[in-house]
C-alpha cells in the first residue's frame, strides 16, 4: 500500500513539474505584415504588442515582406513599436520577400533586426501614389522628413545612420549579406525557430535605455495573424481597389436613380460606395479629384435634364476621367502605394461608356411617347369586327371592342390605325 502511494506521489509531482516548466517556458508570439502599409496593419500591430503584453510575451517577432506603404501608417507602428513592453525583433521572411520603402522603416524599429537569406530591403525614398517623382518642393520636404525619420531609428537602435540614410536619399536597396555586414540588421537566421535560437541569451538594449538579458529556451511560438476584417480593410485600402469600387458605385446608383426599382443595383453601389469612402478616409486623397469626380457625375445626370447634344456628357466623362488620375496625387507615402493606370484607366473609360449608356437609354425613354392612357392608344393597331356603314363600325383593340369611326368601305378583318381617341370612340384610318 505505501509503495503505491509512493509512486502515485512521484507520478502527481513529474505532471506537475512538466506543468509548472510548460507554464514558465517563454512565450514568443510571431505577426506578419504581408500587405502595403495602411491602417489596417497599424491596428494589427498595436493589437499584437497588446496581446503580447498581457500574456507575458518575452519575445514578439513581427514578420515583413511588404512593398511599403503610407508614412502615417509607418509612423503610428514605429510609435507602437517603440513604446512596447516587449522586445520586438523584426525579420523579413521567407526567402524571396523584401521590406522596402516603408517596411525598411518598420525594420530599423524594431529592438533586433532580422533577415532570411534571399532577402532585401531599403529603396526607401518617398514618391507620390502613383510612383511618379514628387515636384521639387514636395521631394526635398518629404525626403528630410524620411531621413530624420530614418537617422533617430537607427540611431536608437546603435545601428549604422548612413547606411540607412542612403537607402532614403539614393534609395540603395541592401541584401540581407549587405545589410548584416553593413550594420543594418544583427541577424540572418533561416526560419523563426532559427531566429528564436540565436536571440536566446542575447543582451537587448531597449529605447528607453534599459539592457534586458532574452531569455528564450525551449520558448513557446504562437502564431497571431491579421484578422479576416484588417486584411478585408487592407486590400480595400489599395488606391487601384478604392478607385474601381468608387467606379462600381457611380455605376449602380446612376443605374439604380435612372431605373428605380431594380433594388440590386443600388444596394450593391451604396455598398462599393462605403467601402470606397472607407478608403479615402485613410489614404491620402486630393480633393480636387474628389470634386472633379462629383462634378463629373453631376454632368451626366444634367444631361438626361437638358438638351444638350451630348455635350456634358462628354464634359462629364472628361471630368470623371481626370478626377480619378489625380485623386491619389499626394506625397504623404513611402511608395507601397501606387495607382496602376493599366487598371483603373479602362476601369474609368468603361464606367463613362456605360454611364453614357444609361444617359442616353434615359433620354430616348423620356422622349419616347406614352405607352399607357389615352395617349398611348394613338397610332396602334386594331381590327375591325364588323363593317363600317355610314362610316362607323366596330373594333377589337387589346382584349376590348370599340365604336369605331373611320372610312365606309372597311370590313371585317381589315387592319386599321388609331389616329386619336374621342371619348369612348376611336378614330381610325386604314393601315397600309
Amino acid at each position: 500500500m505505501r509503495t503505491r502511494l509512493t509512486s502515485l506521489l512521484l507520478i502527481l509531482a513529474a505532471a506537475y513539474g512538466l506543468l509548472s516548466g510548460e507554464a514558465r517556458a517563454p512565450l514568443v508570439l510571431v505577426g506578419r505584415i504581408d500587405t502595403p502599409i495602411h491602417p489596417a496593419a497599424a491596428n494589427y500591430v498595436r493589437r499584437l504588442i497588446g496581446e503580447a503584453e498581457k500574456d507575458g510575451a518575452s519575445l514578439i517577432v513581427l514578420g515583413l515582406s511588404t512593398p511599403g506603404g503610407l508614412l502615417s501608417s509607418t509612423r503610428d507602428i514605429t510609435s507602437a513599436m517603440l513604446a512596447s513592453r516587449v522586445p520586438i525583433a523584426t525579420y523579413v521572411s521567407p526567402s524571396g520577400s523584401s521590406a522596402a520603402s516603408a517596411g525598411f522603416f518598420l525594420l530599423e524599429a524594431g529592438d533586433v533586426a532580422a533577415m532570411a537569406p534571399g532577402t532585401n530591403t531599403g529603396a526607401a525614398h518617398p514618391v507620390a501614389v502613383e510612383g511618379k517623382e514628387l515636384s521639387k518642393t514636395l521631394n526635398e520636404k518629404a525626403e528630410q522628413d524620411a531621413r530624420a525619420f530614418i537617422r533617430t531609428l537607427a540611431r536608437q537602435r546603435g545601428r549604422n545612420t548612413e547606411k540607412a540614410e542612403a537607402a532614403v536619399t539614393s534609395s540603395i536597396s541592401y541584401t540581407e549579406t549587405e545589410a548584416k555586414d553593413g550594420g543594418l540588421i544583427e541577424i540572418v537566421a533561416r526560419d523563426v525557430p532559427d531566429l528564436v535560437a540565436q536571440l536566446d541569451g542575447r543582451t537587448v538594449k531597449r529605447v528607453a535605455g534599459k539592457s534586458g538579458k532574452l531569455a528564450l529556451a525551449n520558448a513557446r511560438i504562437e502564431t497571431r495573424e491579421m484578422g479576416e476584417i484588417e486584411k478585408l480593410l487592407g486590400v480595400v485600402s489599395h488606391p487601384d481597389v478604392a478607385v474601381l469600387l468608387m467606379l462600381l458605385g457611380i455605376v449602380g446608383l446612376y443605374f439604380e436613380l435612372s431605373t428605380p426599382g431594380a433594388i440590386l443595383p443600388g444596394v450593391v453601389g451604396g455598398i462599393a460606395l462605403l467601402l470606397a469612402f472607407y478608403a479615402f478616409s485613410v489614404l491620402p486623397v486630393n480633393l480636387a479629384g474628389i470634386a472633379l469626380i462629383l462634378f463629373g457625375v453631376g454632368l451626366f445626370i444634367a444631361e438626361v435634364k437638358v438638351a444638350s447634344h451630348g455635350l456634358l456628357a462628354v464634359g462629364g466623362g472628361i471630368a470623371l476621367i481626370a478626377g480619378s488620375l489625380i485623386l491619389f496625387s499626394s506625397p504623404r507615402n513611402t511608395g507601397g502605394y501606387r495607382l496602376d493606370l493599366a487598371v483603373v484607366l479602362p476601369g474609368v473609360l468603361v464606367t463613362v461608356a456605360i454611364l453614357a449608356l444609361l444617359s442616353w437609354k434615359t433620354l430616348q425613354l423620356r422622349r419616347a411617347p406614352a405607352r399607357t392612357g389615352i395617349s398611348g392608344m394613338v397610332g396602334e393597331s386594331a381590327r375591325v369586327v364588323e363593317p363600317f356603314a355610314g362610316g362607323t363600325g366596330r373594333v377589337h383593340f387589346q382584349g376590348e371592342y370599340w365604336e369605331a369611326e373611320g372610312p365606309a368601305d372597311l370590313a371585317p378583318g381589315d387592319q386599321v390605325r388609331i389616329v386619336r381617341v374621342d371619348g369612348l370612340k376611336l378614330i381610325v384610318e386604314r393601315r397600309t
